[in-house]
């Protein structure tokens, strides 16, 4: 197995964005640890030192706007973190967004007599 081939290459700054972005919000309700303490600063390093250079080559100024808010973020997540405080929120196309604020959408199952029918409709 070729060593390049076994860790993530994005494409773009966006791409990059998009996966910590992915990676930020599967970790955000854990208790904090040494461990995870470690890895969300490398995290937020690699968006100082790779993805806002990138943003800068590219010079789109909206990406670059977008990587600084997300640092921001998870720098305010290390600070609730630190104060025993839980993150209410989730990053969300490189912003915060706090958890009450996602529509819910409520489904209505409707059974027929047999197995697989669960959303048949009613004609």
């Amino acid at each position: 197995m070729n060593i390049l081939n076994r860790y993530y290459q994005p494409k773009d700054a966006k791409d990059a964005m998009r996966y910590i972005e992915k990676l930020f919000n599967r970790y955000r309700n854990e208790p904090l640890t040494q461990e995870l303490l470690a890895y969300h600063q490398k995290l937020i390093s690699q968006i100082a030192t790779n993805i806002i250079p990138v943003a800068k080559q590219e010079h789109n100024q909206q990406r670059i706007k977008a990587a600084q808010e997300m640092e921001t973020i998870m720098q305010q997540w290390i600070r609730a973190k630190l104060m025993g405080q839980p993150f209410n929120g989730r990053m969300h196309h490189f912003q915060f967004e706090p958890d009450n604020q996602r529509i819910k959408f409520k489904r209505h199952h409707v059974k027929v007599k047999g197995n697989s029918n669960l959303r048949s409709s009613r004609h």
